[in-house]
């Protein structure tokens, strides 16, 4: 169930995680610091694309919303929406 049906245009960094406990892969995608929305806490659902194809610290600018399932925050961004490389 989503929390809010409003999308934002955030960015956010490939990294590797310190724990993958109940995650699929190595390289997973948060939010930048200091984004008043968005903590850095919180995985982002976003297209394999930017996981696959870039290096990992790579950042974007992707449209994105807050959601859960299960009552587990995170941040969901469509897979076939358009992104841009920022570094």
């Amino acid at each position: 169930m989503a929390k809010t049906t409003l999308y934002h245009s955030i960015v956010v960094e490939s990294f590797y995680p310190d724990n993958t406990n109940g995650r699929h892969g190595k390289v997973h995608m948060r939010p930048i610091a200091d984004q008043p929305l968005f903590p850095q806490h919180l995985f982002v659902e976003c297209s394999r694309t930017l996981l696959k194809n870039y290096p990992v610290g790579t950042k974007f600018r992707i449209r994105a919303k807050l959601s859960s399932m299960q009552g587990t925050p995170f941040i969901y961004s469509y897979f076939g929406w358009p992104y841009e490389v920022i570094k």
